[in-house]
């Protein structure tokens, strides 16, 4: 276990799991404290809208299990401590270094991870209410096999894995010992300095930053330039000269 491994935090590794956020989802119910669960095999686990998430051996799957009391705005700001904490730590194991939306790992609103400009990780975050109210954030990480195209919806990136599209093979564990303290230390920078400084390094290395998107939300698709974030995590979309905030979508390249 790396020395870095946050104070506090408990570590649990799992041969296999149906779903890493229903294990860590128990801890929570049992009125655990906070832990981050891995799978060395998930079987069933799932992504945005109940989407499957498929798992083999050898990717990596896990959830942090975080008690708390915060209300849904604060919470869901946990998908830009994750998203950070991932690619620092996708840096750390890997050695691709590199800062801006051109560095070969980047950011995609609301919570993947791209490499080359491929889908290579992804993050779920799940509410828990009484008695033992919490977050869970999910995490999967293509580390050594991606999807098959033929599972995506329409316009979706394309799946890749670190070993095919950098060539490096790394551990599941190495990944989580690598997140857990860069989570911890993002999530003390939101706890005591507010979203602005997550915000700004979150921009910095945003895909597609004044580029043209598309974001598919129920019933309708709205295209437009996208300008960034609000002070909420809302995706700022320039439609027609005028900037929409948009709190959740499906977003696409155009």
């Amino acid at each position: 276990m790396s020395a870095a491994w946050p104070e506090g935090v408990e570590r649990l590794i799992l041969e296999e799991a149906g779903s890493t956020n229903d294990e860590a989802a128990r801890l929570l119910a049992e009125g655990g404290g906070a832990a981050w669960v891995m799978a060395r095999r998930q079987v069933a686990g799932r992504g945005r809208q109940g989407r499957a998430w498929a798992d083999p051996p050898g990717n990596f799957a896990a959830t942090l299990a975080m008690p708390s009391s915060e209300g849904p705005a604060g919470l869901a700001l946990r998908s830009f401590v994750a998203a950070l904490a991932l690619r620092e730590a996708l840096q750390a194991v890997t050695g691709l270094a590199g800062t801006g939306p051109d560095a070969r790992l980047a950011l995609k609103w609301p919570n993947d991870v791209l490499l080359d400009g491929g889908k290579v990780a992804g993050i779920l975050l799940e509410t828990r209410g009484r008695p033992y109210p919490g977050l869970l954030v999910g995490i999967g990480v293509n580390l050594v096999a991606a999807p098959p195209p033929d599972v995506l919806e329409e316009g979706a990136l394309p799946p890749v894995s670190l070993a095919a599209a950098a060539g490096v093979r790394v551990t599941p564990e190495a990944v989580l010992d690598a997140l857990a303290p860069a989570f911890a230390r993002r999530d003390l920078v939101l706890i005591e300095r507010g979203f602005g400084p997550l915000r700004a390094e979150w921009l910095e290395n945003a895909a597609h930053l004044g580029r043209p998107i598309r974001a598919r939300l129920p019933g309708m698709v709205l295209e437009g330039l996208f300008e960034g974030l609000d002070e909420d995590g809302q995706l700022l979309l320039r439609i027609d000269g005028a900037l929409r905030p948009i709190p959740a979508a499906e977003v696409q390249f155009a």
